[in-house]
């Protein structure tokens, strides 16, 4: 066996180790797949919308916004990223954490970009990848 595919095995998450820890269903984990990738794609747009300026803020905006893009598509289809080597080492590692815990680095992600420059760019860019981690949070919740 080659080291890679030692990487890809050690990497590979346990369906039924994610599962049984944080509660999900299986068509909720893939909604908020979805909307991740929802959420990147809408990102990546904006972001370089935004950067088609001379204002630096709505530039830093833009490039941050390209950067949510890259890490959610990193964290939540790997298979994007294929010319990545670390893209599963990361998504394994993203997939281990709890759902409160993506929430808020999701939220996170997307609020700073609207916080350096308020326009309806950054605003609607942002917004699938703020509701994305709006998922997750709820289904840290649990059930009613």
């Amino acid at each position: 066996m080659s080291s890679q595919d030692e990487q890809f095995q050690a990497a590979a998450p346990d369906p039924a180790a994610s599962s049984a820890d944080d509660g999900m269903t299986w068509w909720y984990r893939w909604l908020c797949r979805i909307a991740g990738v929802i959420g990147g794609v809408s990102c990546a747009f904006a972001g370089l919308w935004n950067c088609v300026t001379i204002n630096p803020l709505n530039i830093a905006a833009g490039v941050w916004m390209m950067l949510n893009a890259f890490v959610l598509f990193l964290c939540e289809a790997p298979f994007c990223c294929q010319f990545i080597e670390f893209a599963n080492a990361v998504s394994a590692r993203a997939d281990k954490l709890r759902p409160w815990q993506k929430a808020a680095f999701y939220c996170g992600m997307a609020v700073f970009p609207v916080m350096l420059s308020l326009t309806l760019t950054t605003l609607f860019g942002n917004a699938i990848a703020f509701a994305t981690g709006v998922l997750y949070g709820l289904s840290a919740l649990g059930k009613k």
